[in-house]
């Protein structure tokens, strides 16, 4: 079934493009935060590499022109990717198809997976480039402090991403888990629960149990009044024809 207007995938009813856009609220979401976190990380990444990576079109890190290449590719692509996720993000409430919302939640959980692992490899990466690039290459090629600064920084930020980034696979992941069981929650709702606030299900089970019992009981309690009903009906109609009867020959004779 492809509309739902009830919810799906980690967002209340489909309310359309006219409904009111909360900024506040949608910073305060825990995949705002985190794709806006990897979208300036990416912005380091990318933009420490191709302003200081390359002298004369040689790359710094050992002269191995993949290894700044692959740097500068991750970082490109998490930045673009960040920025369309986030337009997702807002679009995702007014979306009544179901399809349509499991394949931006899909989406997001593969491209945050992949892109967790390609920083993995990108941290690796430069990192044994950097450190067997030898003092004698840096002088030759008049590398500079600031230079080395940039690499660095490019090869710690690319570490924080591998967890910027699992981190919005994971909330991708927990959203694609919940399915069309999220109807009528919105996302900052699904979201706070998946965050950590698992403590409601004390309370839903209370209000749950004491519900279900009373409504139970009520259940018995009608069925026993309507089993006794006819009981009721059938004694008066004996005593009412046995007092009909005509009198006995018994009687008569007394």
């Amino acid at each position: 079934m492809d509309n739902n207007t009830d919810g799906a995938y980690g967002a209340g009813k489909a309310q359309g493009f006219g409904f009111a856009f909360d900024p506040l609220e949608f910073i305060k979401r825990p995949t705002t935060i985190l794709r806006l976190v990897s979208w300036f990380f990416a912005v380091i990444v990318f933009g420490c590499i191709s302003s200081g990576g390359y002298v004369e079109d040689v790359c710094i890190m050992k002269g191995d022109k993949n290894a700044c290449g692959f740097g500068i590719f991750v970082g490109v692509f998490a930045f673009i990717a960040c920025i369309l996720f986030l337009l997702g993000d807002v679009l995702f409430e007014k979306l009544s198809s179901v399809q349509h919302r499991k394949f931006l939640v899909i989406g997001d959980l593969g491209f945050s997976a992949a892109w967790a692992f390609f920083y993995f490899v990108a941290f690796c990466y430069l990192t044994n480039k950097w450190t067997t690039t030898s003092e004698e290459f840096i002088l030759i090629n008049d590398v500079k402090p600031w230079q080395a600064s940039n690499v660095r920084a490019s090869i710690a930020f690319s570490f924080f991403s591998i967890a910027s980034f699992g981190a919005l696979a994971f909330f991708a992941f927990q959203k694609f888990r919940m399915g069309a069981q999220g109807a009528f929650q919105t996302s900052d709702q699904i979201e706070s629960q998946i965050a950590g606030a698992d403590g409601s299900g004390g309370v839903g089970g209370g209000v749950g149990g004491g519900v279900g019992g009373g409504v139970g009981g009520a259940r018995v309690v009608a069925s026993s009044s309507l089993r006794s009903a006819p009981e009721a009906v059938g004694e008066t109609s004996a005593a009412a024809s046995s007092s009909s009867r005509p009198p006995t020959e018994a009687a008569l004779t007394r």
